[in-house]
């Protein structure tokens, strides 16, 4: 292996720590902090990923320093500075704009084609048409199943799109990377639009029995695509910005702030929330009047030419963007974690199990270094390091935090389905139902930049830390409002509906649907308080599931927390049976109780996270296979380290 001397290679590193030495000697009231920084890269400098992915991404197996670090020439604060200093989030990488494109896009799709299903199932073809389109003052339909048969389908939809990002990110984690998976999602959802489209055409839609078959195989397929792209995609815009440690910026005005990697993170999901409801927004306005004046097969080709963006913008940016490779079977390892850890702490005893299982030093008893010291040996199974059962427990303690959800997200599917059917019971002025719906996207357009801009800085500055779990407790709060406020609206929907009770299937003599002369803007407050509820419960819960879960099981976690929509699915098929007249009131009632009772279980569940918020997010990157890495030094490996410290010769030279 000629050229590859490396015992130059470590003196010319050491000689360059000196000089940082040196450096900091000069300046005495940096010194504590450079040797903050100097732990911090020390102890980075393992692996993260497979041998391969360590050059790219700048591991290198037993050297003292990181090279192509993302902190590299950072200064982090000190303990003090730590509680003294104020937190700023960073600037955002231009990768993460162009895959919230992506997400954009994707959404304009998704719903584009979901806000029409309803109509599309429960109401029947208007006379005299062969597209669904109902005009200026008809409703438009196509199936005629029923509002419980459409409540079903479109609950089954969002249980379906939910349930599959479990496979999606198991395939991104062990097989094929996040990136990949994302381009062969977006592929398979392309199928599943074009047959969206084909259950549309007049040719079909004459044929109830044949449409529906058309159309349940569509949301079965896009679902496919779509599961394999929501567990990835959400990573993926994060992992965009690469620095994961609090650190030092001084700021124009020459005031120290530290830049605190989780409020980035917050940041980047807010604007990456922010371009979903754009696509939303402009999907769903746009395909009601493509629904109630052309008919439903534009409906749903519109979005589907606009979603053929989003393979082009992935290829565009190909090289732009910072790719984590797959680790192998991540999923097996941090489960024989789990069940290690749990060895003699099951009991039948509800309360002891839950104590024993909810203890702080649980997963203590699954580290190397503990299991090293007790038997004297190590399982085979056992290649990872402590720092990776630490990621591990803080994962497992994310999804715990996701249980909860379900409930929440009961009362923001009431948006999709029910909300929908009871603007058709009120005066819309000329406007199609379903048209109402994108008051949530709006609200969350303007409120969004607000909170980003406005009141987030504002509550730091007062000193106010409002941490995730606060932010998620008051989304509930928030959430339940917002069913009070429909189950309101209903109330005086069968006080004035000229059929009382019966008001969803209310008709004179001739067959003309007779509506309630409510006008159908005081729905504005359910859709406006269910946006609020979204910024803090939804877009938290997407930063949570990021910056909480091991590096290696970022998707798997996502789709965790994704998963819990679907378990609010299953539990709104309970609901079903209150979906019709004259239950509604009970229904937008019982998701209220439901969420308030949820919110206050919430916060007393795990408001003690709180004080370990800063601890969570700094633990240190562990690796799953750390055993197999010893010793492993290849001659691409060599290269790349002659190249980085090469570099960073150049760069102290430069610096003196």
């Amino acid at each position: 292996m000629a050229g590859l001397d490396h015992g130059n290679a470590m003196p010319a590193a050491i000689a360059l720590a000196a000089q940082d030495e040196e450096r900091a000697s000069r300046n005495p009231s940096r010194a504590a902090s450079l040797h903050a920084s100097k732990d911090e890269k020390n102890v980075n400098a393992q692996y993260s990923v497979g041998p391969a992915a360590a050059i790219e991404y700048g591991h290198l197996p037993g050297e003292p320093l990181v090279y192509d670090d993302p902190h590299e020439g950072d200064e982090f604060p000190t303990e003090e500075e730590r509680h003294t200093l104020p937190r700023q989030p960073d600037r955002l990488p231009w990768a993460a704009y162009l895959i919230a494109y992506v997400e954009l896009a994707e959404r304009f799709s998704y719903y584009g084609c979901t806000v029409v299903f309803t109509n599309f199932i429960q109401r029947p073809l208007p006379p005299g048409s062969r597209t669904g389109a109902g005009g200026a003052d008809g409703q438009s339909g196509a199936l005629g199943m029923g509002q419980r048969a459409s409540t079903g389908i479109t609950t089954f939809n969002s249980f379906w799109v939910y349930v599959t990002p479990l496979f999606g990110a198991y395939i991104a984690d062990k097989y094929w990377g996040r990136y990949k998976t994302i381009c062969v999602s977006v592929a398979i959802a392309l199928v599943g639009h074009v047959l969206l489209v084909i259950s549309a055409i007049p040719g079909v839609i004459d044929h109830s029995q044949g449409g529906i078959a058309c159309f349940i195989i569509a949301i079965i397929v896009m679902g496919c695509g779509t599961g394999g792209f929501k567990s990835n995609i959400s990573p993926l815009v994060a992992e965009q910005y690469r620095k994961t440690k609090l650190f030092i910026r001084t700021d124009k005005n020459g005031n120290r702030q530290i830049i605190d990697p989780v409020l980035t993170a917050s940041r980047i999901y807010m604007y990456f929330y922010l371009f979903i409801n754009i696509g939303a927004l402009v999907g769903q306005i746009g395909m009601v009047y493509a629904e109630k004046y052309v008919g439903f097969w534009l409906a749903f080709l519109l979005p589907t030419i606009f979603f053929c963006t989003a393979p082009i913008v992935l290829f565009l940016g190909y090289r732009m963007y910072y790719k984590t490779p797959p680790q192998g079977s991540v999923l097996s390892g941090a489960m024989h974690v789990f069940m290690y850890a749990a060895k003699g702490k099951w009991t039948l005893n509800p309360f002891k199990l839950a104590r024993n299982f909810g203890a702080k030093e649980f997963f203590d008893t699954a580290k190397p270094s503990h299991v090293l010291a007790t038997t004297g040996s190590t399982p085979k199974w056992m290649t990872f390091d402590d720092r990776w059962v630490d990621e591990v427990r803080r994962g497992f303690k994310a999804c715990n935090v996701f249980l909860w959800f379900p409930i929440y997200w009961l009362t923001y599917n009431q948006i999709n389905n029910n909300l929908t059917s009871q603007a058709a019971t009120m005066d819309t002025h000329g406007l199609p139902n379903d048209v109402l719906s994108n008051l949530d996207p709006f609200a969350l357009i303007i409120l969004i930049p607000i909170c980003d801009m406005f009141v987030y800085p504002f509550l730091r500055k007062m000193g106010i830390n409002f941490t995730p779990i606060k932010k998620i407790t008051f989304g509930f709060f928030f959430g339940s409002a917002a069913m009070v406020w429909a189950a309101v609206v209903q109330h005086y929907i069968y006080k004035t509906n000229p059929c009382g009770y019966e008001a969803s299937t209310c008709e004179d003599a001739d067959g003309n649907v007779l509506t309630s002369n409510l006008n159908v803007w005081i729905q504005s407050g359910s859709y406006v308080l269910i946006a609020i509820s979204e910024i803090l419960a939804s877009i938290t819960g997407l930063e949570y599931a990021f910056t909480k879960a091991p590096k290696n099981m970022r998707s798997l976690v996502m789709a965790m927390f994704l998963f819990m929509s679907a378990i609010s699915s299953a539990l709104g098929e309970a609901f079903v049976s209150l979906s019709n007249d004259p239950l509604l009131v009970w229904n937008y009632g019982a998701m209220a109780v439901l969420a308030f009772f949820a919110a206050i279980g919430f916060w007393f569940s795990y408001r003690h996270l709180d004080a370990e918020e800063d601890d969570l997010n700094q633990l240190e990157t562990g690796d799953l296979h750390a055993d197999e890495h010893q010793g492993q030094f290849t001659e691409k490996q060599a290269h790349a380290l002659d190249q980085s410290t090469s570099r960073q010769e150049e760069q102290h030279v430069a610096q003196l």
